[in-house]
């Protein structure tokens, strides 16, 4: 793997597999929302070729020269009050077929798409790469179906088509609406952070080791399918809420609600698939990352 293009590079997952490249010695194209304000995350480097395209004009850019993969993070109409919206997600899907077309003008090998576990709906148990998928929301329908219809038309062009089920991924430069950086937020302000029983089962990826699964997927030259991209840390959601405070200090109070017997969703992923095909395991335990986000959070 030489050189790649990456959409969304912007992104936390954007800027961290960038950073794997740019370690590695492969060339970078990253493609950037015009007047994105988070311009500032991607990498200063020779490696790094920055083009500046919206997502619905990605059926017009031209590249010059050939790359060999393709990586897909680009996805609009993420924040809470967008993700259930049909028409917003309805034109994700066709902008993942353009990103697809270009990947074929590109001459690219593989295409590596940014799905999410909101496609597998409401789950109770293990969820392994082909558990039965039921979205309940627009955002995880149209992340299944532009995966569904990306492979078709990968197969079309003859492309290595690879799409990616990421779960709860945390780090530096992560959203503003999660729920550790609203538990930093409050932990800073002198504020109790209130959160639900958090009794369901949860998953924490450190944003430096998906960087690296990304990377891999397309160094490994991986076999075409779905992957579940999080760590092998699964447990309690209020585990991992109480080891957060531990980090924060003394100063942290977390208040938690009763227990509730509406149905929450549980995230206990399988990535056996994936650690197979790619040699490697997540190695950042959810203590050592929480750390290094909380000292990223303290200087900004």
């Amino acid at each position: 793997m030489k050189r790649v293009i990456v959409t969304g590079a912007t992104s936390m997952l954007g800027g961290a597999l960038i950073k794997n490249c740019i370690a590695n010695g492969v060339e970078v194209v990253a493609i950037a929302r015009n007047g994105s304000d988070k311009g500032g995350r991607i990498p200063s480097h020779e490696l790094v070729k920055v083009v500046q395209c919206d997502l619905d004009k990605l059926k017009e850019l031209s590249i010059s020269g050939v790359a060999d993969v393709f990586y897909h993070f680009a996805w609009a109409g993420t924040s809470k009050e967008n993700r259930d919206d049909p028409r917003i997600h309805l034109k994700n899907v066709e902008y993942t077929l353009d990103a697809i077309e270009l990947a074929r003008r590109c001459g690219c090998k593989m295409f590596v798409g940014a799905g999410s576990q909101a496609e597998y709906g409401i789950c109770t148990g293990k969820i392994y790469s082909d558990t039965c998928v039921q979205p309940v929301t627009s955002y995880g329908i149209a992340k299944y179906t532009a995966g569904k219809l990306g492979e078709k038309l990968c197969q079309k062009f003859g492309m290595k088509c690879v799409w990616t089920r990421i779960f709860s991924v945390y780090g530096e430069h992560d959203g503003e609406n999660t729920m550790i950086k609203y538990a930093l937020r409050q932990f800073a302000s002198g504020q109790p952070a209130q959160f639900s029983a958090a009794t369901q089962m949860w998953n924490y990826l450190y944003e430096g080791d998906a960087g690296k699964i990304f990377y891999l997927l397309g160094e490994k030259d991986v076999s075409e399918g779905v992957y579940n991209v999080a760590s092998e840390d699964t447990r309690p959601l209020k585990d991992f809420i109480i080891e957060l405070k531990e980090v924060y200090g003394k100063e942290a109070v977390c208040q938690f609600a009763p227990p509730s017997n509406q149905p929450a969703v549980s995230l206990d992923p399988d990535i056996s698939s994936l650690t197979q095909a790619i040699g490697w395991r997540p190695d950042t335990p959810f203590r050592q990352g929480i750390t290094k986000t909380l000292n990223y959070f303290k200087i900004m």
